[in-house]
């Protein structure tokens, strides 16, 4: 993981640490606190399970369908997808170059849901 220090990462930099760990579909770059910071390139499927926290994607490169367990939606570069914790959900039919930031954050079980 790169230091705390390092408030600066770039997406070249984010996917060439993936890409030195081979058979590696994840990592994590960062944390601060609650604050914690992934790349993910899954490869021909998304295997994941639901996570204990809120996370956030932001895609880097890449199309597909994200299924957010109700919806399908279709996404691309630069979109913004949130996951409630514990909400199933997975990218499907997502093109070979696909890649995301992760951002996981909050309280086990994820943040409450604030009025209005």
């Amino acid at each position: 993981m790169m230091g705390r220090d390092k408030a600066h990462i770039s997406i070249a930099d984010a996917l060439g640490a993936l890409a030195t760990r081979a058979g590696t579909h994840a990592m994590s770059l960062f944390a601060h606190g609650s604050l914690l910071v992934k790349v993910y390139a899954p490869v021909e499927t998304d295997p994941q399970a639901p996570h204990t926290r809120d996370e956030i994607y932001v895609v880097m490169r890449g199309s597909g369908i994200f299924f957010d367990g109700e919806n399908r939606r279709p996404f691309g570069p630069g979109d913004f997808l949130f996951v409630a914790a514990g909400r199933v959900h997975r990218f499907e039919d997502f093109t070979a170059d696909f890649a995301t930031w992760v951002i996981y954050f909050g309280i086990e079980g994820g943040e409450p849901e604030l009025p209005g």
